[in-house]
Order: structure tokens, then sequence, then C-alpha cells
């Protein structure tokens, strides 16, 4: 017989994917999750911002579905106490995105006919909570960067009932790193979004580097990508191996990244712990060449990463933060 869970509801509509997430009321366990990508048609480098959002409206249905068959498979008859929605790209007033409000126009209805308390967060709040659901930073303010196909920040972080108090200290001067290894992975053919099809492209160069070396220009803890994609898209037109071109992006990243992290842990000076976000971030060979830079340059340094399936858009981040918002009723 199903027993009835005390549940909070996630809720997250990113321009890449519809993500639903319940997790427990009472200790903030992962109860279920389901996901549904956004399609782009072959040869496009993404989605217009009606479309992005008309496909969520879509998508709802057989995702809300999805969850609630997980939830019946474990036996749990879910009691929603809470529904926790994304509700903008970044924590400030100023950023705002449409497609965020597809997810909101559902979490309202959901909160206003079940009678139960509606949280809004940010995008970006969602990718460091579901960091932290695997790998809590302490108390103190940490270092995170959030990088996707949409934003690039870093980031003085501080956890709080509300989700995060961010302050931002370097960002994206032009492109952001997901958007150039898409422009990158579309010039080779690859489907969008490219970042895993290129990863697995670029695993054909074993453990090294290769011939090709893109610069990885940073600006204190700013990073810019204009530069590197140009000179990677000149290289796609001479011919050179396609495997070499994904791993010259994987390894300019990195670089920008360990440059860009270690700026901002020398000028905090105290801070020792970093927690990398995004779906940028589920790339191994990334995660592996910025944690060795930066564990050579930084003595002392702790760098967290979030599993590589949780640091895709999902929305069990924005489900833990509706938990701790109920937790301190």
């Amino acid at each position: 017989m199903a027993r009835e869970t005390p549940l909070v509801l996630g809720i997250d509509t990113s321009n890449y994917t519809t993500s639903v997430c319940a997790v427990d009321a009472g200790d903030g366990r992962l109860v279920g999750e389901a996901r549904r990508p956004l399609r782009v048609p072959s040869g496009e480098r993404g989605l217009r911002q009606s479309e992005a959002a008309f496909q969520h409206v879509q998508n709802f249905p057989a995702v809300m579905a999805q969850l609630a068959d997980r939830l019946v498979a474990q036996g749990v008859r879910p009691a929603w106490r809470r529904v926790a929605v994304s509700v903008r790209p970044r924590p400030w007033a100023s950023s705002y995105m449409p497609v965020f409000q597809s997810g909101l126009a559902v979490a309202a209805s959901l909160a206003q006919s079940l009678g139960i308390p509606l949280t809004r967060t940010s995008h970006q709040e969602g990718h460091l909570a579901a960091a932290e659901y695997f790998v809590p930073m302490p108390a103190l303010p940490f270092v995170a960067v959030h990088m996707s196909g949409g934003t690039c920040d870093v980031v003085m972080a501080r956890r709080t009932v509300f989700g995060y108090s961010i302050a931002r200290l370097g960002e994206s001067l032009d492109l952001h790193p997901g958007q150039f290894v898409d422009r990158v992975g579309v010039a080779l053919g690859l489907p969008f979004p490219a970042g895993p099809h290129l990863e697995q492209l670029a695993s054909h160069c074993g453990t090294s580097v290769g011939e090709l070396v893109l610069k990885a220009p940073v600006r204190g803890a700013s990073m810019s990508f204009s530069g590197p994609l140009t000179a990677a898209l000149r290289a796609v037109e001479a011919g050179a191996p396609a495997h070499e071109v994904a791993r010259a992006v994987e390894a300019c990243v990195a670089r920008s990244v360990a440059k860009a992290v270690e700026y901002a842990v020398r000028r905090e000076q105290a801070v020792r712990h970093v927690l990398i976000a995004g779906g940028v971030a589920s790339n191994q060979f990334i995660q592996s060449s910025v944690r060795a830079r930066l564990e050579r340059r930084v003595p002392g340094i702790a760098v967290a990463f979030a599993p590589a399936e949780f640091a895709r858009d999902n929305a069990l981040g924005v489900a833990t933060i509706g938990y701790w918002r109920e937790s301190a009723r």
C-alpha cells in the first residue's frame, strides 16, 4: 500500500530542459525526478524564447506523469507541502528571461490550487543547491562558478534559508562557455546542445591535449571566449582533426575557469572551498584539468563538482531550496 509522504516539488524551465523533482519535506531526500530536453532542429544553435516556452508547455504533462509514475513505483503517495520554481537566470531583479515564465505559471497554479506555499528562486541558485546536495559546502562563504550555455559567473556565495547570498566577482565578457562549446560543436557537425557529443569526440585524444592550443584570455575573474571561438572555427575550416579541435575547446575552457578561480581565491585570501556547477562542468576532462591546475597552484584548496547527471539542468536544486524554506517555517 502506498504511504503518504510530505513532499516539496521543484520546477525548472531553462533554455534546454523541462525539469521537475520531488524531495522529502522532512529530510530533503531526493524521492524522484523527471526531465525532458527541448528539441532543437538539426544545424541550429538554439531556440528562440517563444519556441522554448511553447515546448515547455508541451512537455509538462509528460514530465509530471513520469514523476508521478516514479513516485508510485516507490510506493509513495504525495502530500505536497510546497512548490519551488526558478523564475529568473540569476538571483537579482534585473535578471530576466521569458522562458522561466512557463515554469512559474505551472508552479503558481499548482500552489494556489493545493493551498500550499510557493518559493521563487533562480536557475543559478538551483545549480549550486543541486551540487551541494552531493558535496555540501561549509557554512562560511565559498567561491562558486556557474557555467552553462546562458551563464558564466564567478561568485562569492553563502547559503541562506532563502537560497544563496551571492556577490559576483567575474563573468563572461562575451560568449558563455556553453555557447563556445555549442558553436564549435555545430561547426563540427555535432547535434545541439553539443556538450556531451563534443566530450565523446574529444575522448579519442585519450588524456593528451593535442597539438592545437587555444588561448584562454582571462581578466581578473572574467573570461573571454570570442577569440578562442574564432581560432577554433578557423582550425575546423583548415581541416584540423575534429577530435583535436574538441579537446582544444575543453582545454581552453578548463584553463580559463582555473585562472578565474585562482584570481578569486587569492583575492579573498581566507576562502579555500570552490564549488563548480552548470552543464559545462559535467565534462570530465574539464573537471580533472581544473582540479589539477588549482591544486597545484593554490595549496590547501578544495574543489568540488556536482555529479555529471546533476551538473546539467535539473530541478533537484530548486526543490532543495524549497525544502530549506519549508524547514525554516
